[in-house]
């Protein structure tokens, strides 16, 4: 396969479910990429060994200090047994953005790494020209306006099976032909039940979805519907449309992706079977395609799509996301800041797989809620998510009074 350029690759977030498909996809497309270097959180120091041995980044960042020895030891010894150099290593949220901004026009930096911690490297990889494969939606979630009006024009590429099936739905189409979006739910594992039987669930029954494989804190918004949500405002501003204008729709089979209605009243869909390498290298490829990528549907058998509308009075992440977009102000960061701490406090066993939703919604409505203004730029975001962090301890806190 000829004309696929060959880039430098710094990949956010390795060791995650996007992170290890991401290099699967490297390793049987080698002329794609070259690994220039990895960053990861450090809970897995073997696992970041073995990718460092694999793809000799020149570059190594950890970015939780308290588990930054443990990967240390674990490359160096690694690599002393193998006979081969180690990477230079950096530890700290500060060295991940350095290594986020350190290539240039021509590379590409995926952005893996999951919560608004992304955002930072985000506009790291955009100032410094580098294409950014982007599967951190929290990024466009909190960052909005910050991250488009940093981009050039065709700069981001979602790493993302909905927002790349839109993109691949909306080639060759005018911005003005398009009349609406449709992403795709699959409805996660507690579809089709009532309020008053999701209020005995557990995390761990959060944690089976029905269709995909993903990350502790993925698979519970994917539960909670929170995941769809930031879904729709990411791709309000990926695609520039208000949030009147995306749809969501519970499709179960997570066979079509998404889809794009056109002014004519026709529907472009993107369907195969759910496999992010289909997105992963979309993106690293761009604008080509990768022979073999993943298993084509088989239309040999009889199978059927079914779709149905999203129950939001169960459900309410959505429409909470919804009103948050329209009403800015940094509403969004505030949103994802507390979904972030009520996910943590489900799994501690101090607020209830309901209390999640209600608690961003309490948050939202608190009188003193602070207000970021544009010209505030990232600092003003940022201060208004360390508010609601805050906030959200403190319910937390009451709640297990």
């Amino acid at each position: 396969m000829t004309g696929i350029p060959t880039r430098r690759l710094v990949l956010l977030g390795s060791t995650g479910s996007i992170g290890t498909q991401a290099l699967d996809v490297v390793s049987r497309y080698p002329h794609i990429a070259r690994v220039h270097g990895l960053a990861v959180g450090g809970s897995r120091p073997v696992l970041v060994a073995e990718q460092v041995l694999a793809h000799r980044p020149a570059q190594l960042v950890i970015s939780d200090e308290t588990r930054a020895a443990a990967v240390v030891d674990a490359v160096r010894q690694a690599c002393s047994a193998a006979g081969v150099p180690a990477p230079e290593i950096g530890v700290g949220a500060d060295a991940v953005v350095e290594l986020a901004g350190s290539l240039g026009e021509g590379d590409v930096v995926l952005n893996a790494i999951t919560g608004s911690v992304g955002l930072l490297p985000t506009l790291a990889v955009l100032s410094c020209g580098a294409r950014l494969a982007l599967a951190n939606k929290e990024s466009l979630v909190v960052g909005g306006h910050l991250v488009t009006e940093a981009a050039a024009p065709g700069q981001i590429l979602p790493v993302d099976s909905e927002h790349t099936a839109i993109a691949q739905a909306l080639a060759g189409v005018e911005h003005e032909q398009i009349d609406h979006l449709v992403v795709t739910a699959s409805g996660g594992p507690f579809r089709g039940r009532s309020r008053g039987e999701l209020a005995q669930v557990t995390p761990e029954q959060a944690l089976a979805h029905p269709t995909w494989s993903m990350g502790r804190v993925i698979t519970t918004n994917s539960a909670t519907l929170v995941n769809k949500a930031l879904e729709v405002i990411e791709a309000c501003f990926q695609f520039d449309l208000p949030e009147d204008r995306v749809e969501v729709v519970v499709h179960p089979q997570s066979i079509v992706h998404s889809m794009v209605t056109l002014v004519d009243g026709s529907t472009i869909a993107q369907a195969s079977p759910p496999d992010m390498r289909h997105a992963i290298g979309w993106a690293l490829a761009h604008p080509h395609k990768l022979p073999g990528l993943a298993a084509a549907l088989d239309f040999s058998t009889a199978q059927s799509w079914t779709f149905e509308p999203v129950d939001e009075d169960t459900f309410e992440a959505i429409s909470l996301a919804r009103g948050a977009h329209r009403e800015g102000g940094g509403a969004m960061a505030v949103y994802n800041a507390v979904n972030e701490e009520a996910v943590e406090a489900c799994f501690a066993g101090a607020l209830s797989f309901l209390g999640i939703t209600a608690l961003i919604r309490e948050v939202l409505e608190h009188p003193r809620r602070p207000r970021a203004q544009r010209e505030d730029g990232v600092e003003g975001l940022l201060a208004v998510e360390e508010w609601a962090r805050a906030t959200a301890r403190a319910q937390i806190a009451e709640r297990a009074r």
